[in-house]
């Protein structure tokens, strides 16, 4: 687990042994059990997390009282409110283990020094924000062109590992449906 996110790094920019040993200095790697809390609502962001094992997810809880999953982070994926992260103001938002995970975390001052020092960072990151900005874009796109049904076969035909993994009702929130009805959506994949 702990080259995890140097061959992430190495898979869109060339980067060192030598300048990792360097790089890696800034990181703290934390475990997060399955379902513990990092990131409350109205507490400030203070952690870019790398999920080098297991999954996260962004989550708020909205008027009636419903959680609404906005974001997972599968393992290789970077995950922050980053709103809260840049400006260190209250976090609209909760952060939290699905599974029991290993995480690499950048604080923000840590995020500025370890891109003073090592500027090819800096490509490595706008790639990876571009990619995710990109997924955002698309599943916006689907949830207005495709139905739940839809949606939820292609997710469970591009994630099938994960939709096994993850709570019923965390993967009906981000599918903005009910686990009634996602319940009776497997049911008809599996027949």
């Amino acid at each position: 687990m702990t080259d995890a996110l140097l061959r992430h790094i190495q898979k869109f920019i060339p980067f060192s042994e030598n300048d990792w040993l360097e790089a890696s200095k800034y990181f703290t790697i934390i475990s997060a059990k399955k379902k513990e809390i990092l990131l409350r609502e109205g507490q400030i962001c203070r952690s870019h997390y790398f999920v080098a094992a297991g999954c996260i997810r962004m989550y708020f809880i909205d008027k009636k009282g419903m959680e609404k999953t906005v974001q997972f982070g599968l393992e290789n994926w970077w995950l922050a409110d980053y709103f809260s992260f840049m400006h260190q103001e209250p976090s609209d938002f909760f952060i939290q283990s699905v599974l029991k995970s290993e995480l690499w975390t950048l604080t923000p001052s840590a995020e500025t020094e370890i891109l003073d020092k090592h500027p090819s960072l800096e490509k490595y990151f706008r790639i990876v924000h571009q990619t995710a900005h990109a997924a955002s874009q698309r599943r916006n796109k689907e949830f207005y062109a495709m139905s739940k049904e839809e949606i939820f076969y292609q997710f469970s035909q591009s994630f099938p590992d994960f939709v096994q993994s993850v709570p019923q009702y965390m993967l009906a929130s981000y599918l903005d449906i009910t686990p009634e009805y996602l319940s009776e959506l497997r049911a008809r994949n599996i027949s």
